[in-house]
C-alpha cells in the first residue's frame, strides 16, 4: 500500500486549490509536501488558465507547523554542517515567499488548527478566510524556536511590534473570532460552510481582472519598504499599463451600459 501525497492539488473553474494531505499528523509539515507545495505554486503562477490559489488543510487542522515528533526522533541532519541545514531552511522559506510575491492572488482556508510555521503559511497568503471553529497560535516559544516561514514579517505589519511580540513570547491560542479582531484573518465561515465560502470569493477573484490584480498586489507589497511619492510613482505606471488592457475597456463599457463586467484576464 502507498503512503498518500502530503499534498492535493486542484484545478477548478480558474482556481487551484492545495491541500495539505497529512490530516493523521494535523497536516504539519514534511520535506516532501514543502517541496511538492513550492513546484505546485510555481506551476500554477505561471498557468494563464489559474486565476486564484486557495491553500487549505485535510481533516481538521490547517496546518500545526513544523512536525516536532519527527524532528525530535530524525538523526537526517545530525552530519550536516551549519550551513547545509541553513540552505535547506531557507529553500523551504520558499513556500511563503512564493504565496506572498506571485502575481495570482493566494486565498488561506483556514479550516481548523494553524501553527507555527502553518500560521506562517497562511499569513503570507493575500486573504485568510477561517472557519469558526479555527484556533491561532505561534506556537513557537513552547518548543524553544524563535519562529519561521516569514511568521514575524505580516505579524508586525498587521499588528505592531508590540502585539506580535506578544503573541510570539506567549503562544497563546487564538479563536477565530479573535484572530479577526486582531486582523489576523479577513472573515469567518461557518465550518461546514467555510470551503463553499472560500470557493466563492476565490471563484470571483479568478474571474477579475487579473492584470489589476497583478499590480494592486505588487504595490501593496511595495508600500511595505517605499516612501510614499516611489509608491506614487509606481501608480502611475501601474494604473497607465491598466488603461490599455482589454479588461479595462471592458470594464468601462460594462459601467456605461450598467451591467457585469466580463473580464479575460488580459
Amino acid at each position: 500500500m502507498t503512503d498518500p501525497k502530503p499534498l492535493l492539488v486542484d484545478v477548478k473553474e480558474g482556481v487551484a486549490t492545495l491541500t495539505l494531505n497529512r490530516p493523521e499528523r494535523l497536516n504539519a509539515l514534511s520535506p516532501e509536501m514543502i517541496v511538492d507545495a513550492i513546484a505546485a505554486v510555481e506551476r500554477l503562477a505561471r498557468d494563464p488558465d489559474v486565476g486564484c490559489i486557495v491553500v487549505t488543510g485535510a481533516g481538521r487542522g490547517f496546518c500545526a507547523g513544523g512536525d516536532v515528533t519527527a524532528m525530535n526522533a530524525s538523526t537526517d541532519t545530525a552530519t550536516l554542517t551549519f550551513e547545509r541545514r541553513l540552505d535547506r531552511q531557507m529553500a523551504s522559506h520558499r513556500l511563503s515567499g512564493l504565496l506572498y510575491s506571485i502575481p495570482k492572488v493566494t486565498i488561506a482556508a483556514v479550516n481548523g488548527a494553524a501553527a507555527g510555521a502553518g500560521l506562517g503559511i497562511a499569513l503570507a497568503c493575500d486573504l485568510r478566510i477561517a472557519s469558526d471553529k479555527a484556533k491561532i497560535t505561534t506556537a513557537f516559544a513552547k518548543v524553544g524556536f524563535s519562529g519561521d516561514f516569514g511568521i514575524a514579517w505580516p505579524m508586525t505589519r498587521l499588528l505592531g511590534e508590540a502585539k506580535a511580540k506578544e503573541l510570539l513570547f506567549l503562544s497563546e491560542v487564538l479563536t477565530a473570532e479573535q484572530a479577526l479582531t486582531l486582523g489576523l484573518v479577513n472573515r469567518i465561515a461557518p465550518h461546514a460552510e467555510l470551503m463553499t465560502s472560500v470557493h466563492e470569493l476565490a471563484l470571483r477573484i479568478a474571474k477579475g481582472p487579473q492584470v489589476a490584480y497583478r499590480y494592486m498586489k505588487e504595490n501593496v507589497r511595495l508600500s511595505s519598504t517605499q516612501d510614499y511619492q516611489t509608491l506614487l510613482d509606481r501608480e502611475a505606471y501601474t494604473q497607465l499599463h491598466c488603461a490599455e488592457t482589454e479588461d479595462h475597456r471592458e470594464g468601462a463599457r460594462a459601467f456605461v451600459e450598467k451591467r457585469a463586467p466580463k473580464f479575460v484576464g488580459r
